[in-house]
């Protein structure tokens, strides 16, 4: 097959396709609608991931966050996880004291167990409420591990946690929703039930989840524990030195199975987690997302396909008469069969170009409507969209050109 034969093939689908307009539009609707979930859903999955992965990977390369089960991307905790004793403050001076390969430590204290998912915390400044602001307990040293950097205002010192200061810390939010254009430094507010004076204010971090508002609320550790009498729970927080972060995680754990007095026969009580480890949980996450999508998209381009038999098996008994004359003057077998495959690829090639717009269509609206969710077409959605709308065009197409390239000349030609 030529070139030329290539050409001439691809413009007479086109003159098929230009002729019967409506009726190739509905033939390849659910090719649009599938490739157009395709590039549309792979666009938001693909924006969403870039920015996840940023927030888990600005915590740093040489930090590790202690917990007492595997945070992250799961389902429901298990019982044994559940009976875990809380980490302590304790915890994090051991390490401190005992790992030569870790910088720095910083205790995280939460301000309730997890027994309690419906709870929500609130701020409030004079008639102004805010909710679902994430209160932690920590110390200095938070502050000089990179992961608060101030706007206005100051970071409260050890000294100030170890006398129980009620003074605190918040993220860039909390003024705006509490108190508008008011200074927010030295002013008190009530932070479940308890009053502290704000004294900084913190950045809002460089990479956030999508839509997350700043709403962090930091007490000194100790002014936490005495206005928070049920506060157990802890984190910590471990910075490697020198990037020495697997020997600083190793030294930890050591420390810690001894603190914790676990058996040197059973598993770890706790989890210690750097931001690759996280990063790649929330791949596999995004993983199985996108092929979930993949699979419900090829129901539609399943049905597509269908139809494009179907549509193709009516044109070829509208053309017999073409078929039995073509056949008639010289044209072979597969020059039928070509004909026919390349007016059902062209259909389903214009189906997936038509779903490739209708799904950066709906990229761009989801941008709008959630401005801080970025979304972007990636190119193997995009090339899987019209490679997978193509494999429809030919595998569907194959009966219908077989059909018409053994159609006897004689019997065509006298198809009334």
């Amino acid at each position: 097959m030529t070139w030329t034969g290539i050409l001439a093939g691809i413009g007479l689908a086109l003159n098929t396709v230009r002729e019967h307009k409506m009726r190739s539009f509905l033939t390849v609707l659910g090719v649009i609608i599938g490739t157009g979930t395709i590039i549309g859903v792979g666009s938001i999955i693909a924006g969403l991931d870039g920015a996840i992965t940023g927030v888990l990977t600005s915590m740093g390369s040489d930090s590790a966050i202690v917990f007492k089960f595997q945070p992250g991307f799961r389902g429901r905790l298990t019982p044994e996880e559940l009976q875990r004793k809380p980490l302590t403050y304790a915890d994090a001076q051991a390490i401190a004291q005992r790992c030569p390969s870790v910088a720095s430590v910083s205790a995280y204290l939460f301000p309730h167990g997890f027994d309690r998912p419906g709870f929500t915390d609130s701020a409030r400044y004079k008639g102004n409420e805010m909710y679902s602001v994430d209160i932690g307990g920590t110390e200095e040293g938070y502050a000089t591990s990179g992961y608060s950097e101030m706007k206005e205002g100051r970071f409260f010192t050890d000294n100030e946690s170890r006398h129980r200061v009620p003074v605190v810390v918040v993220g860039e939010d909390v003024p705006t929703a509490l108190m508008a254009n008011e200074d927010p430094i030295g002013k008190w507010i009530t932070v479940d039930g308890q009053q502290l004076q704000i004294i900084g204010v913190m950045k809002r971090p460089a990479a956030s989840f999508p839509g997350q508002n700043d709403a962090r609320i930091l007490i000194p550790y100790f002014t936490m524990q005495k206005l928070f009498a049920q506060a157990k729970e802890n984190m910590i927080i471990i910075k490697g030195k020198n990037g020495n972060l697997a020997a600083a995680i190793d030294e930890a754990r050591a420390v810690l199975r001894v603190q914790r007095r676990v058996p040197y026969d059973k598993p770890d009580n706790f989890n210690i987690s750097t931001s690759q480890q996280m990063v790649e949980q929330f791949h596999s996450v995004t993983g199985m997302i996108a092929l979930v999508m993949v699979v419900l998209s090829s129901i539609g381009l399943l049905v597509g396909g269908i139809g494009v038999m179907n549509i193709m098996l009516v044109s070829v008994t509208e053309r017999t008469r073409e078929i039995g004359v073509r056949k008639a003057i010289g044209a072979r077998r597969t020059d039928i069969v070509f004909q026919f495959l390349t007016e059902a690829v062209v259909l389903t090639g214009l189906g997936g170009l038509l779903g490739m717009s209708l799904g950066y269509g709906l990229s761009l609206i989801a941008r709008a409507v959630f401005p801080s969710l970025p979304t972007a077409v990636p190119l193997w959605a995009a090339v899987l969209g019209v490679f997978v709308s193509v494999a429809v065009g030919l595998f569907f197409g194959i009966w219908p050109a077989n059909k018409a390239a053994r159609l006897d000349p004689v019997v065509a030609l006298r198809y009334e």
